[in-house]
């Protein structure tokens, strides 16, 4: 499936980054910032159309954070806490003007949202398997 391809191609490349040098390079930062942003559109993207594969009927218009509840009803994933962050995070990109908020933003990629991007990566593997 094309889109749950492309969201484990671009976890890969952000599970890649030097978050070291990410503190040091400001482009480098916002590479790796923009790369979360990709990996979290493809993220949900990719479980909106798992969930759909599913049937699941309310999966078919929703937006991020419905797909995400949705997710987290249906046992797609198992922390909504740290999705709800990814997505007010991802939300407020855009207005990030200060560096500690910036730094804050790499600590959590890093620590919390790599990781569950990797158990949401798992999940949807065995829940694909599941429909084909």
């Amino acid at each position: 499936m094309k889109k749950f391809d492309n969201f484990i191609n671009c976890l890969n490349i952000l599970k890649d980054a030097n978050f070291e040098f990410a503190y040091e390079n400001d482009i480098y930062r916002i590479g790796v910032i923009g790369q979360f942003n990709l990996t979290f559109e493809l993220a949900w993207k990719a479980l909106q159309e798992i969930l759909r594969l599913h049937g699941a009927e309310s999966a078919e218009t929703s937006s991020p954070r419905e797909i995400l509840q949705l997710g987290y009803k249906l046992g797609f994933l198992n922390n909504s806490a740290v999705w709800l962050t990814m997505l007010k995070k991802r939300n407020s990109l855009f207005h990030i003007y200060d560096e500690d908020e910036t730094d804050e933003l790499l600590i959590l990629i890093c620590d919390s949202f790599i990781p569950a991007f990797t158990v949401l990566r798992d999940t949807l593997k065995i829940k694909l398997d599941e429909v084909e």
